[in-house]
């Protein structure tokens, strides 16, 4: 048999729900980004290796022996010494993706390699230097019309490895041999768990095999990402290459030149046989798994915690991590060959789910929002940020670490010393989890300069970010002073989470540059960054907005300007509707209950205290008299009273529940018996019609997704893609239900309709009407998202 070496470059991004290359059936050798490094670091961590001599190409002067396919995805060319190198290259397209093309093209170029018996060896790798595969085709995916359709996909996929693996050129998975490049930015994942689906064509029943029972089920339940030193360690990797730093070419391009050369190197000693593999495990490692692969462990304990862990977080709203287990578990039992048939089954039968059909639609929105659509912009170099608040002090992290100088600003160093508590201890965190090294760790940090009410050191920044309170006289009198020091270029923007741009932009002599940058928090976690435009706001504000937000890794939604812009006006009506929950008497802990059963990630009574009841109070109280009625609902006095009592939510120990810290990371809370007492003081008579756990879910959902509906009417936003992706990752909406315009879709608008009609007949037939819009979609049958 040849020897086969997988080589690839950096994909599989579990923060891009990117599927992984032939849905996860296979890995390969990453290469990440250059960064400063010794080019003689060609050793492997776990065997020993010759570091590549200086060769001459069989194809060096002008690829005689060079291959190209019939639709140009693959080429291949005889290198060293009987060594094929195989390139995945599609043209015209920054990263490959796995579809019908490229698998055709892999196909043929085995059978032609395997009929070429000059080649003693085959090295497969991406013709593009920072990346591999970036994934399936999921277009692929959406046509199939049918579960057998998809499921044929799959089992073709796994055919054609098999035939691979029993001949002599498997690749990946079923390689000899695999090298990464040893980068932070170097990533393994096998994310299709978080696209609804399990990692088909052989991916459950090869990697059980290749690392631990225990590595395997967290990599596929959970699509968390996985450094090289911990892959080399796992198993999934067998040797790193460090990447070179500058030189006569640019260290990616040379990286992945050098990469190739060590591939070629350890394929060329597979063929001899003078390279040795060790994967061996520890004697212990290699006795508990043995008996966890086994009945009755496998079964009594591995299936058993797994499966009651999946239950506890998902709350069975997910079926993939299930399926995954039941197919894993078919494999072991059974026999590989009984597993692949489940597999390919549930593969094709989770395609079809309206759960994968709706996270698939969200990937889809979230790259939409990843693409800057608002023109060119200068750069952001130099940032102000006013105020060192949570969200001022997050706003700063989040830039720093992109490398942008940032100058933060407090009237008081107390405040300013709390800021940059907040934003070391962060820091510290992502070193201490190896998200970055320590040379990084400094880098960060000396572009945070702290000062204390001095706006003369924002005299030559780019944008300004105010984060202070909800004061709209106090954000009044800081533009005033920062027109005075900024220069003509600055954008000023401000992190309100409610008040109107325009109000706020009354008081500038430049309203044009001025601009909404409403960040969630905790702002380094949020992905969403809402940016509201004024009819004043200049199509250069917005670029320039945009691209700072995108340089920090956020999700841009641009909104219209108006009161609560669209995540926060659509919370206030729902978090009403929560507050008249417990006039009813429902328990904060039944309110979590039922709201994460539904799906959401954190419960409402819990989601209260986080954002702050006086926040809730302020906010209700402004889009009541903002937009009337129709947004109101439990009593906004009690909310006041609970205030003015000094529950303020977590902030301040205590709101709807206490809390205590005792030096754990995590603060304890139970019900406020205090809080209670005053609730008490609001009380209702619960509805018999209303009042069921599916009751109370929808009335709490329907006032989000009425008023979300309403904002696509005002135009207020775009497209209910962006409503979708906003309110998921804004808020936390349930992901398998996709978002407000996609809950229409798959819960059925007549449906709804009906609730909330009889919900108006026994509360607010304001606050539970229908809007045109939802009412249209009803009689027509019409759907946000057509198939």
């Amino acid at each position: 048999m040849l020897p086969r070496i997988c080589c690839s470059s950096r994909s599989l991004l579990l923060r891009n729900l990117r599927i992984s290359p032939a849905l996860s059936t296979h890995f390969a050798m990453q290469q990440s980004t250059a960064a400063p490094s010794s080019a003689a670091a060609a050793q492997s961590l776990g065997c020993k290796i010759e570091p590549p001599k200086p060769r001459v190409d069989a194809t060096q002067a002008t690829d005689p022996d060079k291959r190209s396919t019939a639709k140009n995805t693959v080429t291949w060319a005889l290198k060293g010494q009987g060594i094929a190198v195989v390139k995945i290259d599609i043209p015209d397209v920054k990263e490959n993706t796995l579809n019908e093309a490229v698998s055709d093209d892999l196909r043929k170029t085995f059978d032609a390699i395997e009929q070429n018996s000059s080649v003693r060896g085959v090295v497969l790798m991406s013709g593009k230097p920072n990346s591999f595969v970036a994934g399936a085709d999921i277009g692929m995916l959406a046509r199939c019309a049918t579960a057998e359709a998809a499921a044929r996909i799959s089992r073709d996929a796994k055919i054609h490895f098999e035939r691979m693996e029993a001949s002599k050129k498997p690749m990946a998975l079923a390689c000899h041999y695999r090298i990464a490049v040893s980068s932070p930015k170097t990533q393994f994942a096998l994310p299709e768990v978080m696209l609804g689906l399990l990692p088909g064509a052989g991916g459950t029943q090869r990697l059980p095999r290749l690392i631990s029972l225990q590595n395997s089920l967290d990599m596929m339940l959970t699509g968390k990402v996985i450094r090289p030193d911990k892959a080399k360690k796992m198993g999934l990797v067998d040797q790193l290459v460090q990447p070179l730093g500058p030189g006569l070419s640019d260290p990616i391009s040379g990286t992945h030149r050098y990469l190739e050369e060590v591939a070629i190197s350890a394929c060329e000693q597979l063929a001899a046989g003078t390279l040795k593999i060790n994967r061996e495990r520890p004697l212990m490692e290699r006795i508990q798994n043995a008996l966890l692969t086994r009945k009755p462990l496998l079964d009594a304990v591995v299936m058993r915690m797994a499966r009651d862990k999946v239950m506890k977080q998902t709350h069975g709203n997910y079926p993939a991590p299930l399926r995954i287990l039941d197919v894993v578990r078919t494999g072991l039992v059974d026999g590989t060959q009984e597993g692949y048939e489940e597999e390919t089954k549930e593969f094709g039968y989770l395609t079809q789910t309206t759960q994968s059909e709706a996270l698939i639609g969200l990937f889809k929105g979230q790259t939409e929002c990843k693409k800057n659509k608002h023109g060119e912009a200068r750069k952001t170099e130099r940032l102000g940020v006013i105020g060192a608040g949570l969200m001022g002090a997050g706003i700063a992290n989040v830039s720093i670490d992109k490398g942008i100088q940032t100058t933060l600003v407090d009237t008081k160093q107390e405040a300013l010393d709390r800021g940059l508590k907040q934003i070391t201890a962060q820091m510290e965190g992502q070193l201490k989890r190896r998200k970055i090294n320590a040379a990084e760790h400094a880098i960060y940090l000396s572009k945070l300069n702290p000062v204390v009410d001095d706006y003369e050191q924002l005299r030559d920044s780019d944008v300004v970010i105010e984060a202070v309170f909800e004061d709209v006289g106090l954000k009044h009198k800081i533009i005033q002073k920062l027109e005075k020091v900024v220069p003509n270029h600055c954008i000023i923007a401000t992190n309100t989470s409610a008040l109107p741009i325009r109000d706020i932009a009354s008081a500038a002599q430049r309203p044009e540059r001025i601009i909404g940058m409403h960040y969630f928090s905790p702002v380094d976690k949020m992905q969403l960054l809402e940016i509201i435009v004024s009819e004043k706001t200049s199509k250069e504000a917005l670029a320039v907005a945009a691209k700072l937000g995108l340089d920090q890794k956020k999700l841009i939604v641009v909104v219209k300007d108006g009161p609560g812009f669209f995540v926060v006006r659509c919370l206030g009506p729902m978090l009403n509707e929560v507050v008249r929950l417990f006039q009813e008497g429902v328990s904060p802990q039944q309110v979590d209950k039922i709201t994460t059963q539904f799906g959401f990630p954190v419960g409402m009574a819990t989601l209260a205290d986080e954002v702050g009841l006086d926040v809730g109070e302020h906010v209700a109280t402004f889009l009541g008299k903002a937009l009337g009625p129709r947004v109101q609902g439990g009593s906004s006095e009690l909310l006041a009273d609970l205030t003015k009592a000094g529950f303020k939510g977590k902030k301040s120990g205590a709101g709807i529940y206490t809390y205590s810290i005792d030096g754990s990371k995590k603060a304890k809370k139970v019900p406020n018996a205090k809080a209670q007492e005053i609730l008490a003081r609001y009380k209702l008579s619960p509805s018999e019609g209303a009042s069921s756990v599916e009751d109370q879910q929808i009335r709490v959902v329907s006032r989000f997704v009425n008023e979300a509906l309403i904002c696509l009417e005002e135009g207020i936003i775009s497209s209910p893609s962006d409503g979708d992706v906003a309110s998921v990752f804004g808020l936390g909406f349930p992901p398998f239900w996709g978002g407000p315009f996609r809950f229409v879709d798959l819960y059925g608008a007549q449906k709804l309709i009906k609730h909330m009609e009889r919900y108006g007949n026994i509360y607010s037939a304001v606050q539970f009407k229908p809007c045109q819009l939802l009412t249209d979609y009803a009689k027509t049958g019409r759907k946000f998202y057509p198939k």
